[in-house]
């Protein structure tokens, strides 16, 4: 069971936040989440040319794994077969819906990445919907991801396919993550099934990553990057959003999170230099729009599945 130390740490924690963000309007909360988790990624592009795309999602994993461990201290005990199941295929999917979105950057622009991905949570959502009308947006986001990928405008031998096909499979892992966050939060109390997630993800892909890298893998470089790149993507979201998901209306939140391709088109443009052109900047907006219209309308998630959609980089 949970130590009597490790309530007091995770209250603590949550109290220091409660107070701290207290005068902060919600949906200003879930967009600086936004804003962190995308220019966290932004940041990791950068990681990627120093230690690779399985040394990026090393250092990331670890180190939010061990601020997450130190933060909540889940309990361990008492968990039965079923709860170990459903979190190792948490963390497995949580780690290779990592090594597809890094694999992505490492060829393609970060807008172009992040709005390719997003096709996934959003085909989710229209799918458990059972609205008609959501999938005039999903063929309308369609049209925004052939736009934005470059194939109307890019001779075919210059395509990334690669990049693009890397972009869905993180779009498609991303779905499978929203599930499987919402399956863990049942079975798990707090942020304690997603702590033991990453754990075994970092697990999972440490090995190859400190095999593949070497020393490289710990020089100041790479290690003060791969530290801010946990923070931006991983805790500080966590913990913005996990305080205004308490006093947020569900289609505010489904309307913030739609920015974040916009968002990480900024972030491209700010910290790597990666402009958009006007076709593609149209296929974001018409995934934006999509993701708006789909994502506003639908009931409000559960703490688990929000952040999940929030956080995935």
């Amino acid at each position: 069971m949970r130590t009597p130390q490790g309530i007091r740490s995770a209250c603590v924690a949550d109290s220091l936040l409660v107070s701290l963000t207290r005068r902060v309007p919600a949906p200003l909360l879930v967009l600086a989440a936004v804003v962190s988790v995308q220019f966290g990624g932004a940041l990791a592009a950068t990681l990627i040319p120093l230690v690779g795309v399985f040394g990026s999602v090393t250092l990331r994993l670890t180190i939010a794994a061990s601020v997450l461990l130190v933060i909540f201290r889940p309990r361990l005990r008492g968990r039965s077969t079923a709860d170990w199941l459903v979190v190792g295929a948490f963390g497995a999917i949580l780690a290779m819906m990592n090594l597809f979105f890094y694999g992505s950057l490492a060829r393609i622009p970060i807008g172009v990445a992040v709005t390719i991905e997003f096709v996934g949570p959003l085909v989710l959502a229209t799918a458990l919907s059972h609205r008609g009308k959501d999938l005039l947006a999903v063929a309308g986001a369609a049209v925004g991801v052939v736009l934005i990928s470059g194939i109307t405008s890019t001779p075919w031998a210059q395509v990334d396919l690669v990049g693009l096909g890397l972009a869905l499979a993180a779009g498609a892992s991303w779905a499978a993550y929203i599930v499987l966050s919402g399956r863990t939060g049942a079975r798990f109390a707090q942020l304690d099934g997603l702590a033991i997630a990453m754990v075994i993800a970092a697990v999972l892909v440490a090995p190859v990553g400190v095999v593949t890298v070497g020393s490289a893998l710990w020089t100041p470089g790479a290690l003060w990057r791969g530290a801010a790149v946990a923070m931006l993507s991983s805790v500080l979201p966590y913990s913005l959003e996990l305080i205004a998901l308490r006093r947020l209306a569900a289609h505010v939140f489904g309307i913030l999170l739609s920015l974040e391709p916009a968002v990480a088109a900024l972030a491209g443009l700010v910290v790597l230099g990666q402009p958009l052109g006007a076709t593609q900047l149209l296929g974001m907006t018409c995934v934006v729009a999509a993701s708006g219209l789909v994502m506003g309308r639908r009931s409000a998630p559960s703490a688990p599945e929000a952040l999940a959609e929030t956080t995935n980089q």
